[in-house]
């Protein structure tokens, strides 16, 4: 069935809120409702937890059929509060805001570049989890 849920001690809890807060654009609602309803937080590859909380391009082609892909399944809670700070994070933070800004130059429809800021901005805070690093914003390059 997977990797068993880990049990947080109380100091890690503590790291890991004060790890996440430290990005622009996740706040104490995001960075607590993470941590609870997403146990594995630092122990998966980027793309395990795009497809746990649900932020993975699926597709649903048959035969020669080919259609756009989409993301469904996973986390809905967790789905939904990444979705409100990829919305923040797109105006506040520098590194979400140049990824979001790139994706709309490129013709990527308003959604889907915030999707794809969800799901990078997801790869980020596990990392900084995983390596307990806090963010900084030359680290992260633009």
């Amino acid at each position: 069935m997977g990797k068993p849920r880990r049990n947080f001690t109380a100091e890690f809890k503590q790291e890991a809120v004060d790890l996440l807060r430290s990005v622009p654009g996740i706040g104490p609602v995001v960075s607590r409702t993470l941590l609870a309803e997403w146990p594995e937080l630092g122990t998966l590859t980027h793309k395990q937890i795009a497809a746990l909380v649900g932020v993975a391009p699926l597709n649903r082609d048959s035969g020669t059929l080919r259609g756009r892909r989409m993301i469904w399944g996973g986390r809905a809670v967790v789905r939904g509060v990444l979705y409100m700070s990829a919305l923040v994070a797109a105006r506040y933070n520098p590194v979400i805001k140049a990824f979001y800004q790139r994706l709309r130059a490129a013709g990527k429809a308003p959604k889907v570049a915030l999707v794809a800021c969800m799901r990078k901005l997801l790869t980020i805070l596990n990392a900084m989890v995983k390596h307990r690093t806090p963010w900084r914003l030359s680290a992260q390059g633009t």
